[in-house]
């Protein structure tokens, strides 16, 4: 079925065709100068050819032949191969700088080799002035929110070959993103299974909550990865999680963790681990820090500002069906409960889900410490919760909820 192109589609196929234009004409250069001294030679007069290149050009041209490949004979005559300690420094900058614009992927998933899509541009938010002032949120006005017609990156409308975004409104295709480098074959997919369903799937936008972070808050985090020697990019084992906690600890409070607060280390990284592979990924530590970042820098207020309108509506839902008798006020144990409920998203993984909730308790039933826990526990079960104290405490839960990994990215309450 064809469909009538955008204007950045349009602009994408001629700046293709212009490269292709270009790389034609540099090929035949060569042979039409040699047809011009042959010209020359007959007495026919010198045949028409293309100017030199400028300068200018000429850079552009080597820059272009210095990338073809490690075996490639420009790059090995432009400059020597560097020393490997300078390449690891270079791709550790080259991370770094990922880390700064948001983009906690590995670096073969955003080359764009060969493809004419434009990345996206991640802007970092900036707090409001009010950004810490009660929001109004009313319970029985639902938003229903309508998705968007066009596709978030070529803006182009194809009806039912549109995928969804669990909590946003945009709306993308499949080969769109597989263009972009953002989604595997194995994500795509998973994509496609799913963006249709209950489950939801999450966008790259929505799917990264460290683009909820600041300037100045993934500043914050940035520095303190830096002095704990965290590399991004990279797995971590349960050891390597306790150091940089004993670290973090040391630099806050000038002390080390306690038993119980490194039981609730471990607890977590078996929160990060569903699969129990012994190390957790990378962009499931970075979320997990900047969730970590959000509870610490942000009032309840604010990370209820940051909920979408998706969201907004499906907390009403999950309230009202725990209101059963209309009072508006749910307890504290239903409070609870629906705190776990936003990580069972994944309905085929239910199973693993709910004995991973049980996994995550800070506190062993062994520790001594278990009896008190169950004593506040019972008293935190009866009090009463109201719609709006219900939507502030669940605010942080569901934003650990939005990312389309398995793993739970915030240690669940008691």
């Amino acid at each position: 079925m064809g469909v009538l192109m955008s204007k950045k589609q349009q602009v994408q196929k001629c700046t293709s065709v212009v490269s292709a234009f270009q790389q034609g004409m540099k090929e035949r250069a060569p042979s039409t100068t040699n047809q011009g001294e042959r010209s020359g030679e007959e007495g026919e007069g010198p045949a028409e050819s293309l100017p030199p290149p400028s300068p200018k050009e000429e850079g552009e041209h080597g820059e272009a032949d210095s990338k073809v490949g490690p075996s490639g004979t420009s790059q090995q005559a432009a400059a020597p191969a560097p020393a490997p300690t300078r390449d690891e420094c270079k791709v550790n900058q080259e991370a770094w700088n990922r880390l700064r614009d948001g983009k906690g992927v590995e670096p073969e998933d955003l080359d764009k080799t060969g493809h004419q899509l434009t990345p996206p541009a991640f802007v970092r938010p900036k707090r409001d002035a009010n950004d810490d002032q009660p929001v109004e949120i009313a319970l029985g006005q639902r938003e229903q929110p309508v998705n968007d017609e066009m596709c978030e990156v070529c803006e182009v409308w194809t009806a039912n070959d549109l995928f969804p975004c669990r909590t946003c409104t945009r709306v993308f295709h499949d080969g769109c993103l597989r263009e972009l480098g953002y989604l595997r074959t194995e994500l795509l997919q998973e994509m496609r299974e799913t963006a249709h369903t209950a489950t939801g799937w999450g966008c790259y936008y929505c799917d990264n909550v460290n683009l909820l972070l600041t300037e100045e808050e993934m500043y914050s985090l940035m520095e303190t990865f830096k002095q704990c020697k965290i590399i991004p990019e990279s797995c971590l084992v349960s050891d390597e999680l306790l150091q940089y906690h004993h670290f973090v600890s040391k630099q806050l409070f000038e002390k080390d963790l306690s038993d119980e607060q490194e039981e609730e280390v471990l607890a977590q990284f078996a929160a990060l681990d569903p699969e129990k592979r012994g190390q957790i990924e990378w962009s499931d530590f970075l979320y997990h820090e900047s969730l970590g970042v959000l509870r610490k820098f942000r009032t309840e207020n604010s990370l209820v500002r940051l909920l979408s309108a998706k969201e907004r509506d499906h907390v009403r839902l999950v309230f009202v069906g725990l209101d059963l008798d209309k009072d508006g006020v749910v307890t504290g144990a239903e409070t609870r409960w629906a705190q776990q409920s936003w990580f069972q998203k994944f309905s085929k993984e239910s199973q693993s889900c709910n004995v991973s909730i049980s996994h995550v308790g800070p506190i062993s039933e062994s520790s001594p410490a278990s009896s008190s826990s169950e004593r506040s526990s019972q008293k935190d079960d009866n009090r009463p919760v109201s719609w709006e104290d219900f939507l502030r405490e669940s605010a942080i839960y569901i934003l650990a909820a939005r990312p389309n990994s398995l793993a739970m990215h915030i240690r669940l309450p008691l």
